[in-house]
């Protein structure tokens, strides 16, 4: 009998500590009377996130008249939003892609020439070995400050950042 009433205490006990934060918030009435605090200038810039994936702008890699140029360093993305990314190889060099980017997003699918490749875990780079398009697909789920580049091009400035908010 004595364990049924220490086991009854603990019970009511477990459930008087649930229950006491919900008391503490419906006793707070001040939250609806505050003003709302004016955004700042980062937070108005912030886009929303969408249910539809949103297109990164194509990083294309070379060009005919310059093997080493890139037609954009730095990209901005928003946590939460899905995104579709091209990466472009426009030169005859081989490129091998690299970023920490992958690792601190949720990959959904990488498209070449419409064949699709699906993965429990992110690519350690992408390689072109002839010019051609490599499509991305992922959620930015991590906020930071990533980097990418081609690894042994990087000194010519075939580098940049990817700035998830």
């Amino acid at each position: 009998m004595t364990n049924y009433k220490t086991l009854a205490l603990a019970a009511l006990f477990g459930v008087l500590i649930a229950q006491s934060p919900a008391f503490a918030q419906a006793d707070d009435e001040d939250d609806d009377d505050a003003q709302a605090a004016p955004k700042t200038e980062t937070q108005a810039k912030t886009q929303a996130v969408t249910r539809a994936s949103k297109n990164v702008p194509e990083l294309i890699l070379g060009s005919k008249d310059d093997e080493f140029t890139v037609n954009q360093k730095d990209f901005e993305l928003v946590a939460g939003q899905g995104y579709r990314w091209k990466i472009t190889s426009a030169a005859g060099l081989e490129y091998k892609f690299a970023t920490d980017l992958f690792r601190n997003v949720w990959m959904n699918q990488i498209v070449i020439n419409d064949l699709e490749v699906h993965m429990n875990g992110a690519p350690a780079w992408l390689e072109f070995d002839a010019p051609g398009t490599i499509n991305v697909q992922f959620t930015a789920v991590r906020p930071g400050k990533y980097t990418w580049s081609v690894p042994d091009l990087a000194d010519k400035g075939m580098k940049g950042t990817i700035t998830i908010k």
